[in-house]
């Protein structure tokens, strides 16, 4: 029987309090708990920032690598072990800015992974200058007239480029987070969720009661994430109503599938044989 305390860890929590990585972190442990997965079956994957310190506060596998370098990690972890579940947590500027072009390339290759974006539209870490998805017009400390980028639209992207399973949560809604990483491991391939996740201390403007104000979630509506085209339209739905929920979902090969190199196995079932490695050095 696996029990939320069985993650639990002796380390001291450092993020600020009232901050929206609280509940993702609540959320992910009710979703391993609930898929009775041990602390020995789960990798933890992350870069730098505010989201990524989640996996030091988790008693599990982990591994935290450099500043948007965590899918590439993820990617050769997933080569190597196919047994092990791997969840990724990253912060908007750690996976879309930094790790930007590593996000594109997750999600052609359709890597059997999830992804749990921490986006709260600032550099969190950093004191709070404005990230890729911050709105336009948003103002902070070092954007001192107001943004003047488009912001990065992850869910649109990964839709155009054929993700399997896009959705949105809300980090204020634990109970339907836990649901959406559930069904995020659950898919065979690619999985990003990207959570609205509130800074208190740097972002004044998409607090707790702004996005209470205006999510609403698609299982409620009868909504089939089925549809390509309705998915895309949902995707850029913003401002007043703000859908969280499983947007598309389609399972079509991994990239391990279409290794042929994988088709006996994982890497780490393998036995090793220094003389093929001399092979291409001679």
């Amino acid at each position: 029987m696996v029990d939320v305390n069985d993650y639990n860890n002796e380390y001291e929590n450092k993020w600020c309090p009232g901050c929206g990585n609280f509940g993702v972190i609540a959320a992910m442990k009710d979703a391993l708990v609930k898929q009775a997965i041990a602390p020995h079956q789960i990798l933890l994957i992350s870069g730098i920032g505010q989201a990524a310190k989640l996996p030091h506060f988790m008693k599990c596998n982990m591994f935290q690598t450099l500043h948007g370098r965590a899918l590439p990690i993820a990617t050769g972890a997933r080569m190597a072990n196919h047994d092990l579940n791997i969840i990724v947590n990253s912060g908007d500027g750690d996976c879309y800015g930094e790790g930007g072009n590593h996000f594109l390339s997750a999600v052609r290759r359709n890597v059997d992974i999830t992804l749990l974006v921490h986006n709260n539209k600032v550099y969190g870490l950093t004191k709070g200058q404005a990230s890729p998805t911050s709105d336009m017009g948003m103002v902070t400390k070092i954007q001192r007239h107001g943004v003047i980028s488009e912001p990065f639209a992850p869910l649109s992207v990964a839709l155009s480029l054929g993700a399997g399973f896009v959705a949105r949560g809300f980090a204020g809604d634990t109970e339907h987070l836990s649901y959406l990483i559930v069904e995020a491991m659950a898919h065979r391939g690619f999985s990003l969720i990207d959570i609205l996740q509130p800074c208190v201390s740097f972002n004044k403007v998409n607090t707790y009661a702004w996005y209470k104000k205006r999510v609403y979630k698609l299982e409620e509506t009868g909504y089939r994430p089925d549809d390509f085209e309705e998915a895309l339209r949902l995707a850029r739905q913003w401002g007043d109503r703000i859908p969280i929920g499983i947007v598309y979902r389609e399972e079509k090969p991994t990239f391990e599938d279409k290794i042929p190199g994988l088709k006996e196995g994982p890497i780490i079932s393998r036995r090793y044989d220094a003389s093929k490695v001399k092979q291409l050095f001679t």
